[in-house]
């Protein structure tokens, strides 16, 4: 097993590494160039560098996930297609994605998109609460605990 993150815009890549360490599980940080960094990471951390394209990080990530890897990404699309390949899949806010709630995300998504295209003003995602970090580290133990 190993856990993929779609990390450009990832607040909790550091309880992913903290917490996958503990259980030696390789992460992988999915990035785009514009990002490059030579921060250091533990042994169990590899950093991919993808082109800056739109969802080169998204594509990047599907052709190295396998089955019952773990994907962690706020992107309903990749969520999606990471469920179909049989991965498990969180969400930074501390959700999982399932099979159950995923066309559901998706049909919000869309709705937004097309209000924006209709000239409406919506509003953003909303900043990462203690609350949500909590939540997500909670969760991402659970998960690690009942599929290592």
């Amino acid at each position: 097993m190993k856990i993929f993150v779609d990390a450009d815009a990832c607040p909790v890549k550091n309880i992913i590494i903290d917490e996958a360490g503990k259980k030696d599980i390789p992460v992988v940080l999915v990035t785009s160039i514009s990002h490059f960094s030579l921060k250091e990471y533990p042994d169990w951390v590899e950093t991919v560098y993808v082109d800056t394209g739109a969802d080169a990080a998204d594509y990047r990530i599907m052709q190295l996930a396998k089955k019952e890897d773990m994907v962690i990404t706020q992107d309903y699309g990749l969520a999606s297609l990471a469920l179909a390949k049989g991965c498990y899949v969180l969400h930074h806010k501390g959700f999982a994605y399932t099979n159950d709630n995923i066309d559901q995300l998706l049909q919000s998504r869309y709705l937004s998109a097309m209000e924006r295209r209709s000239g409406k003003h919506t509003k953003g995602p909303k900043a990462l609460t203690e609350e949500d970090r909590q939540k997500f580290l909670q969760l991402f133990r659970n998960y690690l605990q009942e599929i290592v």
